[in-house]
């Protein structure tokens, strides 16, 4: 009996090394996608959708394995999006690149298959919906991103990024187009982020939404007033 643990744990301590070094050649590979990506959707993104789905998949007892490709793998596919103005969607064509970059280091098509289905379902605007733990806690993380303080940051800069108005509360929104000048961050608000918190998936999602969720609408509310000479 001494001698089957002894040799067992090397073998635990190498299999969890092997799998750490393998992560981390993916996670390099997932960065060089994002050498000249717009502020919005930049490699910080990236690294807190990490957290927030390592912070979450641990409530959720998800398969973290899955979980660490899936995230630093979403968004490798945005830069088409943003060459293409919308026109490529970038977790069809993020998904289709996460395959390739997996099979090219060697892990198993099972795997494979888990993670570019996390990568498929984890975008708002797609009717694709997550089937699996893991691709709702992607979906959730990704999400959570968008709203609260990091939320209302990213969507100025990606307003300016397509050089946009700062407020445009006059306008009717069902009326103004994506990749213009009324593309504001109040506009995001509107067609998307105050819709947010009631799609959210997990248990622990849902609540780091709400807080997040109150404190956008407040926000959003002060600069109205603002805007107005109200404040």
């Amino acid at each position: 009996m001494r001698t089957q643990t002894r040799t067992q744990q090397p073998a635990f301590k190498k299999k969890a090394a092997s799998s750490d070094r393998l992560f981390e050649r993916i996670q390099r590979k997932a960065r060089s996608f994002f050498r000249n990506s717009h502020g919005s959707h930049a490699w910080d993104h990236t690294e807190r959708v990490l957290q927030l789905c390592l912070r979450i998949g641990r409530k959720e007892k998800a398969d973290l394995g899955i979980l660490r490709l899936a995230a630093v793998l979403h968004d490798i596919g945005r830069s088409e999006e943003d060459r293409t103005n919308g026109k490529i969607c970038h977790s069809e064509a993020g998904a289709a690149l996460a395959r390739t970059i997996l099979e090219a280091h060697g892990v198993p098509e099972d795997a494979i298959t888990r993670v570019v289905h996390c990568i498929e379902t984890h975008r708002f605007r797609k009717k694709a919906v997550p089937a699996t733990k893991e691709a709702k806690v992607l979906f959730d993380a990704d999400k959570l991103d968008s709203i609260g303080a990091v939320g209302i940051g990213r969507a100025f800069l990606f307003a300016g990024e397509v050089g946009a108005r700062l407020h445009n509360k006059d306008r009717d929104i069902s009326k103004t187009l994506p990749y213009t000048k009324e593309d504001t961050a109040f506009r995001e608000y509107i067609v998307k982020l105050r819709w947010v918190k009631d799609r959210i998936f997990t248990r622990e999602g849902r609540r780091i939404a709400r807080e997040r969720h109150a404190f956008m609408v407040e926000f959003f509310d002060r600069l109205d007033r603002e805007t107005d000479g109200a404040l």
